[in-house]
């Protein structure tokens, strides 16, 4: 398992972890005492060492197809329309995961199908069974190999459906994918977002998501963190939002942007035990948009005062 950079709260698992019932986002401490079949090794997460390596396998990946998407530090999505005349689509995939092992050492998974979201199931399904090697296509001219696949998918593993959702699809009977492509698009607009009647499209092949290969501007950049450690003084605190502040006009700059809304927020565990829970968020408003590194020294620190 990997660990958020303070050791706070789960952000990654093996599949052995996973089998034994660890759930993303458990922190640390209600781990380490509890009592497992088999031994956990826990590693720190390295964020500039990720970041490094997505970049080098989004290189790796643009080399074989003419289009790429990085949706995420670990996802990519690529444009390969037109590449079953030349090459099987599932051949190519394992080209993809060769020529990115052979470049970075990392293993890759494959999904493809003619939207995103079957893409993501492909590559979902392509993770949870061995036997695809890695690699599984989902094309037009195979529909029972989609219904398959759709109807093995739990409904809370489609892309885009979280928990909450998944829970109220359930109380309807939709509990897997192909239920969900089932699903009269209108009725799901209606009952839940557009954003999900456009999941229930693209179950079904209808591409409603195109491909960004320039990401639209940031409305908002978060660093935040947990505490290792109890942190009960006022300049251990300071201390602390400055150097995320700082982070943030870093990331700001990288997006060559500006901001004119500053917020702090600070809050106690909500996994302590007999303790009082605290919250509280303050905001400041700049008199000049900007996104100068000295920025959040001075606002910062006076809202975090308050």
């Amino acid at each position: 398992m990997a660990f958020r950079y303070n050791d706070g709260c789960v952000i990654a698992r093996s599949k052995e972890a996973k089998r034994l019932g660890i759930q993303m986002g458990v922190p640390w401490f209600r781990l380490k005492d509890a009592q497992f079949p088999e031994k956990l090794h826990v590693f720190s997460s390295n964020y500039e060492l990720y970041a490094s390596m997505s970049a080098r396998v989004m290189t790796h990946l643009e080399e074989l197809a003419p289009r790429v998407e990085q949706y995420s530090i670990d996802e990519m999505f690529l444009d390969i329309r037109g590449i079953n005349s030349c090459i099987d689509f599932e051949d190519f995939g394992q080209q993809l995961r060769v020529h990115v092992g052979n470049g970075t050492g990392l293993t890759i998974g494959v999904g493809m199908g003619p939207t995103k979201t079957q893409a993501k199931s492909a590559q979902w399904a392509s993770k949870e069974w061995p036997q695809f090697g890695g690699v599984l296509a989902l094309t037009p001219g195979n529909p029972r190999r989609t219904e398959k696949l759709l109807s093995l998918q739990p409904v809370e593993e489609i892309w885009g459906v979280g928990r909450r959702i998944s829970k109220t699809l359930g109380t309807m009977g939709i509990t897997n994918a192909l239920q969900l492509a089932r699903a009269n698009p209108t009725f799901i607009r209606k009952n839940f977002n557009v954003v999900l009647e456009r999941t229930v499209r693209e179950l079904n092949g209808e591409p409603c998501i195109s491909l960004e290969e320039a990401p639209p501007p940031k409305q908002q950049i978060v660093c935040s963190r947990s505490f290792g450690e109890r942190v009960t003084t006022y300049e251990a605190m300071r201390q602390a939002v400055c150097q995320h502040a700082e982070r943030a006009a870093e990331k700001l700059r990288g997006e060559h942007q500006y901001c004119r809304h500053i917020s702090a927020f600070i809050k106690t565990s909500p996994f302590a035990i007999n303790e009082p829970y605290y919250g509280n968020l303050a905001t400041e408003k700049l008199m000049t948009p900007t996104g100068h590194a000295l920025l959040p020294e001075q606002d910062v620190s006076g809202i975090t005062r308050h």
